[in-house]
């Protein structure tokens, strides 16, 4: 590699370039900061369900199969002892979750139904 000649202007310039880069970089890590903290859940509120939820998502995954009979949503609501238009919240619309006591039902009701067993309310 050549080296070339440098004025002491082109150096200056090139302190300044690399000063301006740090500080836009610094400025780039405290407005992620900022962001990560406004969208940060507060400790021990209810998840919202998306990528923080990978294993809601999974159990979601897992029964929408066995929703595809007319009127299973419906005796699956019944089971849950919620309305319908909340079941569809947790499991299609995904803007829901249910508490934990309706979770472990739900996982109940899946493994009896890939078992062929019905679950009676």
């Amino acid at each position: 590699m050549k080296n070339y000649p440098s004025s002491p202007s082109l150096e200056f310039t090139g302190g300044i370039i690399w000063l301006l880069a740090e500080a836009a970089e610094e400025a780039a890590r405290r407005a992620m900061r900022q962001i990560r903290h406004r969208f940060r859940t507060r400790k021990g509120s209810t998840l919202r369900p998306g990528s923080d939820t990978p294993l809601w998502n999974q159990l979601v995954k897992q029964a929408q199969p066995l929703l595809r009979k007319h009127g299973s949503k419906a005796q699956l609501a019944r089971l849950l002892r919620i309305p319908r238009q909340r079941l569809q919240d947790c499991l299609k619309a995904k803007t829901a979750c249910l508490d934990g006591e309706r979770t472990l039902l739900l996982m109940c009701w899946i493994a009896a139904r890939q078992q062929g067993r019905e679950l009676l309310p």
